[in-house]
């Protein structure tokens, strides 16, 4: 755990005026980090970090030399086009820049004449991925969901055996994690209309969403080398949403014996902000296992997880449609839930990843996989809210859905709040279905 300092006092106000909003997710307690570029521009993508509705960039802060020690180490690895550099210096390097920064862009600071005209409008920019994604693995944390979709297909036993003693996941596709992606219908086989047929081949049918948190990994281990419980926390730079597309019917073809492939590989939008673990350490929670359920084995347990392993990050899942968009219609809300239900927490998925000799390395992206909460309106896929396409869910405007048509856009967006402090924004994650080819 980092102990609360002088960066989370919530008095702080900054000189960026818009950052002193209430209403903004981006106050200077927060300081997330993306890399844009002006929209529409030549310019190289490069890091930057939210105060406000502005953008300090980065890599032109690092040539006014401002900073000293450690946090201008950091500042120097933030003038390429991705933020592994920075990733991979460790917390202490992470914490000296947060510090500097949060001192540059405070009310009062000497430093805002210099730093003004660095500043770029979140309006006016475009977003890239903030890390090279080496590896990405997704996991399947809440017990919530695994619950309700194993009750459509095993209805008396809904949980496989081995889900309350291993965190479950797969490694999945890098290339195709993006942030304000428009990507077409996915196009697969599927099963066959009558046993003993040929499976079927066209586009799918029953596309849905799934509402994940994505972890960013900063430093790494090495192979063979594992990454303990209560130093895991050491080698996480910060979270992002995550939607991880899901061609179910795809998916219910091809998963078995070996998983999800194209159901899963086809896209997968994340937010352009990372929002660091240092900024959520207010938000931190007491993380609980039901007296009733098997306790985890002692490599996924100690006494300092138990009581600040989780993490209070709100979520909510909208949807545009052609329809609702040409009609200048708001999105329509379709769920909410909250990351401290999971079954599992961030630093006991780094703690089982390497626990086998597994190396991480800075910029992987660990997905927690969908998290519903557990009432039904805190569902995390269409696959819940609709049972499995059964139950339509009507959207205000007067469309119906099950699983998501053409030109439907899923927003899913996230935040931190509770009385007396900022509210900490993760910004959101956009994605847009197209036809397919």
């Amino acid at each position: 755990m980092t102990t609360l300092n002088e960066t989370h006092d919530a008095a702080l106000t900054s000189w960026v005026a818009s950052a002193n909003d209430a209403a903004t997710g981006f106050p200077v307690q927060n300081l997330p980090y993306a890399v844009f570029r002006r929209r529409g521009s030549q310019e190289a993508f490069r890091p930057g970090v939210a105060i406000g509705d502005r953008i300090v960039d980065l890599s032109a802060l690092a040539g006014l030399n401002l900073f000293e020690g450690q946090a201008a180490e950091a500042l120097a690895a933030c003038t390429g086009d991705s933020l592994n550099a920075l990733m991979a210096l460790g917390r202490a390097h992470w914490s000296a820049l947060r510090l500097a920064l949060s001192r540059a862009l405070r009310a009062g600071s000497p430093l805002q004449a210099r730093i003004e005209p660095l500043l770029a409008a979140q309006a006016d920019a475009e977003y890239t991925t903030p890390a090279r994604i080496g590896d990405y693995t997704d996991f399947y944390i809440s017990l919530h969901h695994a619950t309700a979709v194993g009750k459509q297909f095993r209805p008396d036993n809904p949980l496989l055996p081995n889900y309350k003693w291993v965190p479950i996941g797969y490694h999945g596709r890098a290339s195709s994690v993006g942030v304000e992606q428009r990507f077409p219908r996915p196009v697969g086989q599927t099963r066959p209309a009558a046993e003993g047929e040929a499976p079927q081949f066209g586009p799918c049918k029953r596309l849905d969403y799934e509402l994940e948190l994505g972890v960013f990994v900063g430093q790494g281990n090495a192979q063979g080398d594992r990454i303990a419980l209560d130093r895991a926390d050491d080698h996480v730079f910060g979270l992002c949403i995550l939607n991880d597309w899901s061609a179910r019917d795809i998916q219910a073809w091809e998963y078995q014996p070996l998983g999800p492939f194209l159901a899963k590989n086809f896209a997968s939008t994340i937010s352009p902000w990372i929002v660091t673990l240092e900024a959520l350490e207010p938000f931190r929670a007491a993380w609980t296992r039901p007296a009733g359920d098997p306790q985890p084995l002692p490599y996924l347990s100690s006494d300092t997880n138990r009581a600040q392993g989780a993490y209070d990050v709100q979520m909510e899942v909208l949807l545009a449609t052609e329809t609702s968009r040409a009609a200048s219609h708001p999105p329509a809300h379709l769920s909410a839930s909250n990351f401290r239900d999971a079954y599992w927490n961030i630093a006991q998925l780094i703690a089982h990843h390497t626990v086998n000799g597994c190396n991480l390395q800075p910029g992987d992206l660990l997905g927690t996989g969908t998290l519903s909460g557990p009432e039904p309106d805190q569902a995390g896929s269409l696959l819940e809210l609709t049972q499995g396409g059964k139950t339509p869910i009507n959207l205000p405007w007067g469309e119906q859905r099950t699983f998501l048509q053409d030109g439907d856009q899923v927003i899913i967006r996230a935040h931190c709040q509770k009385p007396g402090y900022p509210r900490i924004g993760f910004g959101e994650s956009s994605g847009t279905v197209l036809p397919a080819r």
